[in-house]
């Protein structure tokens, strides 16, 4: 790969800076619900159900396609899982929303200029989460929202969601942090625009990837070798919705999963955090998930911040999230 291309690769992360002084809840491991308590009773590991012939499969019948492990199976969690089938309007979103979300980042940062998070701008409607991208008249600031989790998660764990990304230049974002910003996992990054100046940040691109940062001084080391621009060589990802999974293992593999598919793996040190950034530890913090858009400053100072005529189409500007869900692997 050209030096050039890999630098670029090596800069295309979300900025992030600062931590949070709030000490969130961490999923546990027994909190979900076991299979077959819920009113969509089912066994994440083969799709079923437990009543009749002709039962609709849904958000959380279908199958978990990484392996729980010899003698375990996959507990769905209902406490962080979210079918966005309820109204949380932009302004007043309502219990059914706040008691699972925060619309906002994880602390008081407003995000990479030029972008301007605004709460305004996620809302959840018709049963999807969308996330707005906009910009305030006689500015070029870029509005776009975010959403953040009120409890984190922690290997071993599967996370997924059904999205459909922008047609936009603005970067599309589902993904996992920690609460110092020392650790990231990003289950689906995409740019869905036509307009790139880079073939590996186009439409037809799903960067699939993990951070390990130290603060201060600041370092970031992520992977920047060609699968972590993920392409099957023809799917345009935002044409429709598809399902973005990560299999969180333990702090040394990860497995990433795109339409229950198995696509990438990273596995040891030398592949999670070869300069040990993390003393050792690997990805072992528990994390808040993230959904959310940026204007990224590397990519606006290239050229690709969306215009005023770009943002003037809200269809084009709007990420859309059918659902995410969280399976935890337990003993059968």
């Amino acid at each position: 790969m050209k030096s050039k291309i890999i630098f670029l690769a090596i800069i295309a992360i979300f900025h992030f800076s600062c931590s949070s002084d709030d000490s969130p809840q961490t999923m546990d491991s027994n909190s979900g619900d076991e299979m077959g308590d819920t009113d969509e009773a089912t066994d994440g590991n083969n799709g079923g159900t437990d009543g009749g012939e002709n039962t609709a499969e849904t958000w959380i019948t279908i199958p978990v396609p990484a392996n729980p492990g010899a003698g375990m199976k996959w507990e769905f969690n209902a406490d962080v899982s979210d079918d966005f089938k309820y109204l949380a309007p932009a302004a007043n979103k309502g219990s059914s929303f706040t008691k699972k979300w925060e619309d906002w980042y994880h602390n008081p940062w407003e995000g990479p200029e030029p972008t301007k998070w605004k709460r305004e701008n996620s809302y959840v409607k018709d049963g999807m989460l969308h996330i707005l991208g906009d910009r305030p008249a006689g500015t070029t600031i870029t509005n776009t929202g975010i959403i953040t989790s009120k409890i984190q998660v922690q290997f071993p764990v599967y996370v997924e969601a059904s999205a459909k990304v922008m047609n936009s230049t603005l970067a599309n974002g589902i993904w996992m942090l920690s609460t110092d910003d020392t650790q990231e996992i990003d289950i689906a990054e995409a740019y869905g625009s036509d307009r790139w100046n880079n073939p590996w940040f186009a439409p037809d691109r799903m960067h699939l990837s993990h951070h390990v940062f130290i603060r201060d001084p600041f370092t970031d080391w992520q992977p920047h070798d060609e699968g972590s621009f993920y392409t099957d060589g023809s799917t345009i990802w935002r044409e429709d919705f598809h399902r973005y999974g990560v299999y969180w293992k333990d702090p040394w593999n990860l497995e990433y999963y795109i339409d229950g598919k198995l696509v990438r793996t990273r596995s040891g040190k030398a592949e999670i955090d070869p300069q040990d950034h993390t003393n050792g530890t690997g990805l072992n913090k528990a994390m808040d998930l993230i959904i959310n858009a940026e204007d990224q400053t590397w990519r606006a100072n290239d050229g690709l911040s969306p215009t005023n005529a770009e943002l003037e189409n809200k269809e084009n500007n709007t990420m859309k999230v059918d659902w995410i869900r969280i399976f935890k692997p337990v003993q059968q």
